[in-house]
């Protein structure tokens, strides 16, 4: 567990207390103690300015991983599938020993589920997301239900329970069930006129002016740069979300003759 300390390495505020920092403590334990320890023992403004975009950077990653655990279980079983994203997501952008360290922060994620229930433990993950919505930039806490989406996406169906868990987390973090169905379509988005539409959040019935407006407003919102302080690889993913979102734009341009 020692090798657990880098993920909440840096200037880690955020979750060293509320109902993240409860988490993490249950978690971590002793190592999350010492690493609060560390950054008071080195103390001062410019220690804290040095590892301001590592404890961003970490609060995105711990609380993706409490997200995915309340995603994963939300229809009562875990997929190897949905696993496997979270896993593949950490072997790109944080190597394979990070595999293993989040792997094993996500089974005691849904130990501690077990062992307070489900109707606890969705409070506790609810309550981090009003946490997250006080404390995370809007474009970031996008990112973050982007990723969940795609967790629950991941065996090619999308159960009533997963959506459920989906809007209760994107509600809590201060986004909108509309925002849910728009990330559920986006990889469909290039090939289905209905797709589109969800994505950019108009009913077919909107006229052209509309259409362009709420266009607009998603590509801003949805821009890569706005999660850049996050590190490349979720820069990354914000792209391909970002190209997806130009598909449905021409999807739908294309239907009207724009």
């Amino acid at each position: 567990m020692a090798k657990m300390g880098k993920w909440i390495g840096g200037f880690l505020g955020l979750i060293t207390a509320g109902p993240l920092g409860a988490l993490a403590g249950f978690v971590l334990g002793a190592i999350f103690d010492s690493s609060v320890d560390a950054v008071n023992a080195n103390g001062g403004e410019a220690y804290a300015q040095q590892h301001v975009y590592e404890g961003e950077r970490n609060t995105f990653r711990f609380s993706l991983l409490v997200l995915a655990s309340y995603i994963i279980k939300a229809d009562g079983k875990v997929m190897h599938s949905e696993m496997n994203v979270v896993r593949n997501w950490l072997r790109v952008n944080f190597g394979e020993v990070a595999v293993e360290e989040g792997e094993s922060i996500l089974l005691k994620l849904f130990e501690q589920q077990r062992r307070l229930g489900a109707e606890e433990y969705r409070s506790a993950v609810i309550s981090s997301c009003h946490q997250l919505r006080q404390n995370m930039l809007y474009e970031q806490r996008l990112q973050l239900l982007n990723f969940l989406a795609m967790i629950a996406q991941a065996d090619g169906v999308v159960t009533p329970q997963e959506v459920s868990a989906l809007k209760e987390c994107a509600v809590g973090l201060g986004l909108s069930e509309a925002d849910v169905d728009a990330m559920l379509n986006l990889k469909d988005a290039g090939t289905s006129l209905d797709a589109a539409y969800k994505v950019l959040g108009v009913a077919p019935t909107a006229t052209d002016d509309e259409v362009k407006a709420a266009y607009r407003q998603l590509a801003l919102k949805n821009h890569p740069d706005r999660v850049a302080t996050l590190g490349e690889d979720v820069r990354k993913a914000a792209e391909k979300k970002f190209q997806e979102i130009n598909a449905a734009k021409e999807t739908i341009w294309k239907a009207r003759g724009l």
